[in-house]
């Protein structure tokens, strides 16, 4: 089948002459055949046509530099061509690969190939292999046992925009296996009634094919018996006993071919097995021991007894009994055996143990301290150092059992036991004790001082939050529980070194801080602890030092001093303003000075002028004392103190003294009496 495509061009021209057209053929937007005919037609035939022609074809004709498209034309071709499938090797033999290869000839990929094996002694098997790039693709498929006619075919399918398409199978291939050995044969040399004694032989054999390095043994469960390899046979033989009862395989193995047999064999019992019987398999050290071996039927053999360890056994006597005084080291396994032509046979083992008595065991504390904190767990060991395991350990508290430990070697049982209540001691003892007819062996009592951690710690003082300055504080530290002796020791915040420590027989302690200054102000704590080495601190307590009252008597009296001068001066002021409004008027109405005008002030190089605000008079720096003028002050000629001039001027009242003046004394006249007032001068 094929396809022909034809391309006609209808061309217009106005003279008759021959015109060249050049027709381009297109599939998908990709070129296939160009041609160029002075005819107005052409054709293009694709021979033979297959499925990967499908696909949108035009044509394009170019003449006289112009050019003009046909419209799409869809082609679709239904179908696909046979596919040719062939065998790299038309013979193979057992564990090799068979390498097939399917080809579609003239088609385009892509593809998905369908192998398919056949075989007379096995369901179809098939494979699936997809090529992008090719047109054909190759498998493998592995040669299994018992393969001997091996059929193969394939199938292509491709799918495209038009749809998929399947092949129909190709012709089928014929591969011929062959056995590179044949089944193994497993045969047994032996009576057919096999019994304990005879002697069995089992023989394997196979047919090689040709000289190959096969492997071929012997097993019996998954034990292999005999081996051998490059050889066609292999044989196992023993003398029969009860063990040898049982399924026997031969296997033959080349690369991943593998071929077996089995048989069964059964062996009758010649006599049975021997059995061991003790007067005691637990005894005390030198007491009597026998021991009796004897068979079922009791057919006539030789009897010996074994102590083991070793593996391998001692052999105690040679004879069907034996009697010893036991010693600790008579302790182990024996067993009995028996021999009748050839055959021997073991009794079940029978385990004899001997005990020496426990000697009195020893209680100890792991931690070595007679003492322990509430709440904890104490550890406590119990060891006798002599004595045949396993040994019982028993832990009392008093007459109370706490607990019982089995040790299955020489070491000592450990016991915890957790104190939850306070006592102040607590008595323990422990037991030993085997399975030695002797009596029960106990340790000597051990007294455990239980001690109680420090609680509820407070912590404070009398008085409360306030001192006065230089008064005494008293600080009480309190504990709600703890043994004694209790350790107390007073910190000041921030500070590393402590203001008081004491230990003491009671659960307080009260501590008296003297003399407390500014210095003294802060937050205080309190620490306590004992022998359970927990230390506990208090709540923080705030002291605030406070002036005394003597001190905050003299502040108000200075206070009020100063408010009195202030007041006074500000009467002072006021008068003397008011006297400055009326400059005629005369200060007559002033009391007279405390101090008489005639008295002399004492002389020297330190003077002063005394003011008398309600009198008048102005004492001057000589000490003379004169009335007042409204304008001017006597004046004194030669080395004589010349006395200040007293003028007013805007109501302001300015007095002049000589640079010797060192102060000012101001008086008040008035009924209120107020302390001098000094005012130093340079």
């Amino acid at each position: 089948m094929s396809i022909e495509l034809t391309c006609i061009v209808d061309v217009s021209k106005s003279t008759s002459f021959q015109m060249q057209h050049t027709f381009l053929f297109y599939k998908d937007d990709n070129l296939l055949h160009n041609t160029t005919s002075e005819q107005n037609r052409t054709r293009y035939k694709i021979s033979p046509a297959r499925f990967a022609d499908s696909g949108i074809y035009k044509c394009i004709v170019e003449a006289n530099m112009k050019t003009k498209s046909s419209n799409d034309l869809e082609v679709q071709v239904k179908g696909l061509c046979q596919p040719k499938l062939t065998a790299l090797k038309s013979e193979v033999t057992e564990g090799e690969f068979v390498t097939l290869r399917c080809e579609v000839p003239e088609e385009m990929p892509p593809f998905i190939f369908l192998f398919k094996k056949m075989s007379s002694n096995q369901h179809p098997q098939e494979k699936k292999k997809q090529e992008l790039k090719e047109n054909f693709a190759s498998v493998e498929f592995p040669v299994e046992e018992r393969d001997r006619i091996l059929r193969f075919q394939c199938v292509a399918q491709v799918h495209s925009i038009f749809g998929s398409e399947m092949s129909e199978p190709s012709k089928m291939t014929i591969v011929t296996v062959v056995e590179p050995f044949s089944h193994p044969k497993l045969t047994s040399k032996s009576p057919w009634n096999v019994t304990e004694g005879d002697r069995i032989d089992i023989v394997c054999t196979t047919i090689l094919a040709r000289r190959y390095e096969i492997e071929i043994l012997i097993q019996k469960d998954k034990r292999i018996l005999n081996s051998t390899r490059g050889q066609n046979s292999v044989t196992y033989s023993a003398v029969a006993t009860m063990e040898h009862n049982g399924n026997y395989t031969c296997k033959v193995e080349l690369g991943r071919v593998s071929k077996t047999t089995s048989m069964n064999i059964v062996v009758a019992e010649l006599f049975a097995k021997p059995i061991l019987t003790p007067s005691l398999t637990d005894l005390d050290e030198n007491e009597r021991l026998s021991l009796w071996c004897h068979i079922n039927g009791s057919p006539k053999a030789n009897f010996s007894i074994v102590k083991r360890p070793p593996e391998n056994g001692i052999l105690l006597k040679t004879s069907s009994n034996f009697t010893i005084q036991a010693q600790v080291d008579d302790t182990g396994s024996y067993v009995c055996r028996a021999e009748i032509k050839g055959i021997i046979k073991e009794s079940n083992p029978v385990q004899i143990t001997v005990y020496a008595p426990v000697s009195e065991p020893v209680l100890s504390v792991a931690n070595s301290s007679m003492e322990m904190v509430l709440g904890e767990t104490l550890l406590l060991r119990c060891q006798s150092m002599f004595g045949t395991p396993p040994i019982n350990y028993t832990l009392f508290r008093g007459n109370r059992l706490i607990d019982t430990i089995t040790v299955f070697n020489n070491t000592y049982a450990e016991f915890r036991d957790r104190q939850t209540k306070l006592n102040s001691l607590r008595e323990y003892r422990c037991e030993a004790s085997n399975r030695h007819s002797h009596a029960i062996k106990s340790s000597y009592k051990m007294n455990i001082t239980v001690i109680a951690p420090v609680t509820n710690i407070s912590f404070g003082s009398l008085p409360h939050g306030e001192v006065e300055d230089g008064g005494d504080i008293n600080f009480l530290c309190v504990v709600g529980e703890g043994s004694l002796p209790i350790n107390f020791t007073i910190f000041k915040q921030n500070e590393q070194t402590p203001l008081f420590y004491e230990s003491k027989m009671e659960t307080r302690i009260l501590w008296q801080k003297k003399s407390l200054s500014k210095q003294d102000a802060g937050k205080y704590f309190c620490e306590a602890s004992n022998r359970a080495l927990v230390t506990k601190r208090s709540n923080l307590l705030t002291v605030k030092v406070v002036l005394a009252s003597w001190q905050k008597g003299f502040i108000a009296l200075f206070v009020l001093a100063v408010i009195a001068i202030a007041a006074s001066g500000f009467w002072w002021c006021w008068r003397k303003k008011e006297k400055g409004k009326h400059p005629s008027m005369e200060m007559s109405g002033s009391t007279a000075v405390t101090n008489s005008t005639s008295e002399k002030l004492p002389s020297g190089p330190n003077h002063f002028t005394e003011v008398y605000p309600g009198s008048g008079y102005i004492e001057d720096c000589e000490n003379t004392v004169k009335p007042t003028d409204e304008n001017k002050a006597p004046v004194k000629k030669g080395t004589d103190t010349v006395y200040s001039e007293i003028r007013k001027a805007n109501n302001v009242f300015i007095w002049d003294c000589p640079s010797h003046i060192h102060s000012l004394h101001f008086y008040s006249t008035s009924p209120l009496r107020i302390s001098k007032y000094f005012t130093n001068l340079t």
